[in-house]
């Protein structure tokens, strides 16, 4: 091999990157930290279509100046020693899928907001020697406001890059067989730490604006298709709902309190939910529904109730990622 010029700038060796990407979180539990977040969240076109000269001021003049001490004050209910549990399980996810892949790739991970950033960690990978990026999204439906305006960022920033890697992105893996193999095991596992045997199964997922479905988004398509796939997988009935509406506007239905508080009355006294939508636990998660829905359920007469964890970074979330991972990589990876 012909060694470089004694003044050439260092090459780190050819090596294949893995990028793990999720939604985001704030720095910290508190209203100055949520306030940042939540604007950056918040002014993203894909998130809130409405025009942004009417957006923008109702954003600045109202949103942001009441929204961030009751998000902080949400946050403060499920936050770690080691930060968001949403930050937290992402990390443990990367470093997880990164010792079952070994060497031959590097895994990172990063926020769609927030820190760490995706040009952050993109441009960690490129100087890192990764000259060939798969971008994988931990999203199982995909959403233009979940994974849409993720891959935007990435071509955001590859557009300030002059050396550019070559890319590859990790499609929706809502309907995927080892997707739904997982989330199968995971819901019976946690069923059998249950003290009590529920009359039903809630899948909760995060709404959207139903004009989304109306424009083309697959979203709602696809939380139906994994609800049904995991029915049939489980041999009983998973009910659906949507949660987290923002604005007035009318949203994909019906919405997990309103469910929530009518469930009692139908005779579902003892219920399970889970969160299929989600590939890690979250404010949404822990404190919308483990919390605020435990006590939406037991004040309309339910008796017991219990939030089943999300996949997270369990041995059967890994095992299902590096399922998924591997075969988008193929190609790229030394034969085996």
């Amino acid at each position: 091999m012909t060694p470089l010029p004694e003044n050439h700038p260092p090459i780190a060796p050819r090596r294949i990157g893995v990028l793990l990407m999720n939604l985001g979180t704030p720095d910290a539990p508190e209203t100055g930290p949520v306030r940042r977040y939540l604007k950056q969240f918040l002014s993203d076109r894909r998130v809130v279509e409405i025009p942004p000269f009417i957006w923008q001021p109702i954003l600045r003049l109202f949103v942001l100046t009441t929204r961030p001490a009751k998000s902080a004050h949400a946050y403060a209910q499920i936050w770690t020693d080691q930060g968001s549990p949403l930050s937290v399980v992402t990390r443990d996810q990367a470093a997880a899928v990164q010792a079952a892949m070994g060497d031959t790739v590097l895994v990172d991970w990063a926020m769609r907001y927030g820190n760490p950033s995706i040009e952050d960690r993109l441009s960690a990978m490129k100087a890192a020697g990764c000259d060939r990026i798969l971008i994988a999204p931990l999203y199982p439906q995909y959403s233009g406001a979940t994974t849409g305006t993720g891959f935007d960022e990435v071509a955001r920033v590859l557009g300030k890059m002059r050396w550019q890697p070559a890319l590859r992105t990790l499609p929706a893996y809502h309907d995927d067989p080892a997707y739904i193999a997982a989330l199968k095991t995971s819901v019976e596992e946690g069923l059998k730490g249950l003290s009590f045997a529920p009359d039903a199964i809630l899948a909760s997922f995060h709404s959207m604006p139903e004009r989304t479905l109306h424009l083309g988004d697959p979203y709602h398509c696809h939380c139906r298709k994994t609800a049904r796939l995991l029915s049939e997988a489980l041999g009983r009935e998973v009910m659906v709902s949507f949660q987290s509406k923002l604005g007035r506007a009318k949203w994909l239905e019906p919405a997990t309190d309103a469910t929530l508080a009518d469930l009692p009355g139908k005779g579902i006294k003892r219920l399970a939910v889970i969160a299929p939508g989600f590939s890690a636990d979250n404010l949404e998660t822990l404190e919308e529904v483990a919390l605020r829905g435990q006590e939406t359920f037991k004040e309309a007469g339910g008796s017991d109730f219990a939030y089943l964890p999300c996949l997270n970074a369990s041995a059967t979330g890994i095992q299902m990622l590096q399922t998924l991972l591997s075969r988008e990589l193929a190609g790229w990876l030394p034969a085996q």
